[in-house]
């Protein structure tokens, strides 16, 4: 199992940019798919990115073309890119770890969590 800390939120202008970073504490870092997931006051937590142990990477629809998941085996951590951010990307954004390694999208898949980081987009 990983522990995992999320940090880079943040207030930020309707169109700017944001860096999510997540920092795991865990010797199989790199056996573990990680992903990211947000969630709204009153709304279930939605999906927004994962990326496999071999870096296959699928982003959420809305997020195609300004959001990008990366990570760094190295230094035990796993990024979120946030450009060109909308109102509508307010939320707090959660970093997950699945020990199969493999792609989901879904929540429940997920073995690992982070506590998660404000991020408010204002217009």
């Amino acid at each position: 199992q990983v522990q995992l800390v999320e940090s880079g939120g943040g207030l930020v202008q309707a169109g700017g940019s944001l860096r999510l970073s997540c920092a795991a504490s865990g010797r199989t870092f790199s056996n573990y798919a990680m992903g990211w997931f947000r969630q709204v006051p009153g709304k279930e937590r939605e999906f927004v990115a994962a990326i496999t142990r071999s870096t296959v990477a699928v982003i959420f629809r809305s997020g195609q073309g300004r959001f990008t998941i990366s990570r760094d085996n190295a230094k035990n951590a796993v990024y979120l890119q946030m450009n060109v951010l909308k109102p509508e990307d307010t939320a707090v954004y959660y970093c997950a770890g699945r020990q199969s390694g493999l792609m989901s999208t879904a929540e429940n898949d997920y073995d690992s969590w982070g506590q998660g980081t404000q991020v408010t987009v204002s217009s």
